[in-house]
């Protein structure tokens, strides 16, 4: 009998020694796994995971950092990430060293999230991910000024012979020959189809909108592998004339519609075209919150009848929030992407309002190319004709850039 139960109890010992033995062979796998999976998602040279508006560090997995919550950081030993004089296709626009600029701190600012850091922007690596793909902006100007600091990000890693630089109407396509690969703008401030659609003489008094039309421009757009959107500033006015029916024809109904009703419109039809229109499967979707103005140097506690003319210090105050920044405009954005991504196609929405409030020292002024003459009266009142409205570059839209190059690593 003593002999039986000691027997008895080898067994019952060996079986729980192969079962522990077992579940330890289990964890080992699973951290092995999760190690693999941490590796293999890593941005080059980077410990970061990005999911939607936060990074979960891989270091401390259980870490959340929203990378739109941060403070800009002087850096004039890694930044600026090009020279404004050696970017082949810079333009006039935002060449503010060209034009005379002799404060160039501007270019020295690196935007540095709380709790995390961005990964490091290889051009490289960007244009290895645009192999035979289309990476194509679609916007206003200042969606245009993006894509120029995202040519200027890649520009001195493609010898000239392998570059190329082609205008077509509304669509502007720079091509990285060697690797099949294209970076493209294309001009449609109001996303639908309006007045304004010209992309060299789109100045008009009465700005006129078809809220239900988006096949001329989108028919450009629908094979492309990454797109990038952005429409608020050509939207900053109280109303908006829509019209039903076409521009060629005198039977179309006009009505004025307020504003941000007009808005929200505009981006259902958007929304609707994206979701019949595009292989979410294929085709990575972005859209570009608000790029705000400084106009007005009281909101920042500046001279009475100021702008952004003469500033050259960034506005330090957390959470600063300029007036001509509405934010029911951004809500609409999350609304109509939220309703989009309930039937199965992602746009995300990348935040670049709030770090770019802070740069009020960031706009051209006085410093960029004048398309018209200027007038005696403006020539004795500089910030008269300052641009407080699109950026310097190399400037804040490279951090825009930086947020987009996360995002398609991460996706």
């Amino acid at each position: 009998m003593i002999v039986l139960m000691a027997k008895k109890q080898q067994i019952v010992a060996a079986t729980w020694g192969v079962r522990s033995c077992f579940q330890s062979l289990l964890a080992l796998l699973v951290a092995l796994l999760f190690i693999a999976a941490v590796y293999l998602t890593q941005n080059i040279g980077q410990s970061v995971l990005v999911v939607h508006d936060t990074i979960t560090s891989t270091t401390n997995p259980g870490d959340q950092c929203n990378m739109f919550s941060g403070k800009w950081v002087f850096d004039n030993e890694s930044y600026p990430l090009y020279k404004e004089q050696h970017c082949t296709f810079m333009s006039d626009q935002s060449a503010c060293e060209k034009f005379g600029r002799k404060d160039l701190s501007y270019q020295f600012w690196r935007w540095q999230p709380h709790q995390c850091d961005l990964p490091r922007f290889n051009a490289t690596a960007l244009l290895e991910k645009l192999r035979n793909k289309r990476l194509v902006f679609v916007g206003d100007s200042l969606n245009r000024g993006q894509w120029v600091s995202m040519v200027c990000l890649v520009d001195s890693s493609i010898p000239p012979s392998l570059k190329s630089m082609h205008h077509n109407g509304s669509l502007i396509t720079f091509k990285a020959l060697e690797y099949n690969a294209s970076i493209e703008f294309y001009w449609a401030p109001l996303l639908v189809e309006s007045n304004s659609d010209d992309p060299v003489n789109h100045r008009v008094p009465d700005r006129i909108v078809r809220v239900q039309a988006i096949e001329k421009h989108a028919r450009h757009w629908t094979d492309a592998d990454i797109l990038v959107f952005n429409s608020y500033l050509w939207w900053r006015r109280s109303q908006m004339k829509v019209l039903w029916g076409s521009f060629d024809s005198s039977d179309g109904i006009h009505k004025n519609v307020t504003m941000p009703r007009v808005y929200e419109m505009a981006l259902r039809t958007w929304s609707d075209w994206l979701e019949v229109n595009i292989n979410p499967n294929k085709t990575q979707m972005f859209f570009m919150s608000m790029s705000p103005t400084h106009q007005s140097s009281e909101e920042w506690g500046g001279a009475a009848n100021g702008n952004c003319y003469s500033e050259t210090e960034a506005i330090t105050t957390d959470g600063y929030w300029g007036r001509d920044s509405n934010p029911k405009f951004i809500e609409i954005v999350e609304s109509v992407s939220g309703d989009l991504r309930k039937r199965g196609v992602n746009v995300t929405m990348i935040n670049i309002t709030q770090l770019s409030e802070y740069r009020k020292e960031g706009h051209p002024s006085i410093y960029r190319k004048q398309w018209e003459a200027l007038t005696e009266e403006e020539i004795s009142n500089p910030s008269s004709y300052a641009d407080c409205i699109h950026w310097c570059l190399p400037g804040v839209p490279d951090a825009w850039n930086e947020l987009l190059y996360a995002y398609i690593f991460q996706q």
